[in-house]
C-alpha cells in the first residue's frame, strides 16, 4: 500500500459521494474499494488535548489527528481503486469506530469505476 505522502493516483475531483460524475459515463465497475487507518493518541497528545479541554473550544490536537487519519484513509482508498484499474470512485463514504479506548479506526470506502468523458 502506498504511503499517504505519495501523489494521488488520480484527481480528488474524480471522487464523489454521488452515484455518478457529471460530464462522465461509467464504462466499467470494479466493485467496492476501501482505505482503512487505525490510530491511537500518544500520551503527549492526550495530555495536550486534556489541557485544551480545560480552556474549551476547538481541541486542535484531536482535530488535526482526525483530519490526518481521514486523509490517509481517503488516499489508501484511491490507491486501492487505481490498483484495480479505476480512474474514479463513486458513492464514497466514511465510517469511524473506537476499537478500544484511545484507538480509533477510520474507513473510507466507495465503488471504483472507470469513466469516460461524455461528448
Amino acid at each position: 500500500m502506498a504511503a499517504p505522502n505519495q501523489p494521488l493516483p488520480f484527481s480528488e475531483s474524480m471522487v464523489t459521494t454521488a452515484l455518478e460524475l457529471p460530464g462522465y459515463r461509467i464504462v466499467e465497475n470494479f466493485g467496492v474499494v476501501r482505505g482503512i487507518v487505525v490510530r491511537s493518541r500518544s500520551v503527549f497528545g492526550t495530555i495536550g488535548a486534556s489541557l485544551q479541554t480545560i480552556i474549551g473550544g476547538d481541541i486542535t490536537l484531536y482535530t488535526e489527528l482526525c483530519e490526518r487519519t481521514r486523509a490517509d484513509a481517503f488516499h489508501r482508498m484511491m490507491v486501492h481503486a487505481a490498483e484495480r484499474g479505476a480512474n474514479a470512485i463513486v458513492s464514497t463514504r466514511y465510517d469511524a469506530n473506537e476499537i478500544m479506548q484511545g484507538v480509533n479506526e477510520v474507513l473510507a470506502y466507495g465503488t471504483a469505476v472507470r469513466v469516460e468523458r461524455i461528448g
